[in-house]
């Protein structure tokens, strides 16, 4: 087994994960992680789907995210016209 690695806190409680550990992990980019606590300690898990029923903005984007990951270049393309239009029209009607 490989010797722990120690990682301090950032002041927005933010720590590394070393690339070795997200690589055997096989977390990437965009991927989805549930944090939680169990005995005292911290546990991350990478997770693929979102439990039914949360519908906090930051659980929604890290879903959008994770689901663009496995869509086509066409769709993810289709999807961010749709997207840009949204926002242009709320734009619009903001002003």
């Amino acid at each position: 087994m490989k010797k722990p690695v120690y990682k301090l806190i950032d002041e927005k409680g933010r720590v590394l994960i070393p690339l070795d550990m997200r690589q055997k992990a096989e977390l990437e980019k965009g991927d989805i992680v549930k944090v939680s606590v169990s005995s005292g300690k911290i546990v991350l898990s990478k997770v693929d789907i979102v439990e039914a029923g949360k519908q906090d903005p930051e659980t929604v984007e890290a879903y959008v995210h994770a689901a663009v990951k496995t869509m086509c270049h066409d769709k993810q393309v289709a999807l961010a016209a749709k997207l840009l239009k949204l926002v242009q029209q709320e734009g619009e009607s903001e002003g």
